[in-house]
């Protein structure tokens, strides 16, 4: 009885290691952060976005537009700093619930922005909380752009 109870408990641990192994693990979304080396509220957004769940390494250069340009970002789309994740460019200040929808759904586009530096957007909020209205822009690959997300309400203005 000792022998099946131990064969019983051998058979059990084998599963569970089995079914640990097999399952899916949540491993950390790697982005790759690009900003120029004065820009504080870059690193605002890369705290927000570790603290979200993210791993970003951060590459400083003088200049993102030749960046931009390379990956198919318009330049009137532009903001502070440029973000490569999964074959997507993230521009500016995207929330990060914007950046995982992106990356659950996995449309056919260049990726995310939030042109310029809306007050109250990650990285951008005021010590006394003034939020402007603010979208999150799905970049098409011909260029164009639809609306992904809005962000802030009529009262946080």
């Amino acid at each position: 009885m000792i022998f099946a109870l131990s064969r019983r408990s051998l058979a059990v641990g084998i599963g569970v290691s089995v079914l640990t192994a097999c399952a899916p693990s949540r491993s950390l979304i790697r982005l790759a952060v690009f900003k120029t080396p004065t820009c504080a509220c870059c690193t605002a957004w890369i705290d927000q976005m570790r603290q979200a769940g993210f791993e970003a390494e951060v590459t400083e250069l003088p200049s993102l537009r030749s960046l931009r340009t390379s990956h198919g970002l318009p330049d009137h789309l532009a903001s502070c700093h440029t973000t490569l994740v999964a074959g997507y460019v993230i521009e500016g200040h995207v929330p990060a619930a914007d950046v995982r929808r992106l990356l659950a759904e996995r449309p056919h586009a260049v990726g995310l922005a939030v042109p310029g530096m809306p007050l109250g957007s990650p990285g951008m909020e005021t010590p006394e909380g003034k939020r402007d209205r603010f979208e999150t822009l799905l970049v098409l690959k011909d260029g164009k752009t639809r609306v992904f997300a809005s962000h802030g309400s009529a009262e946080d203005v």
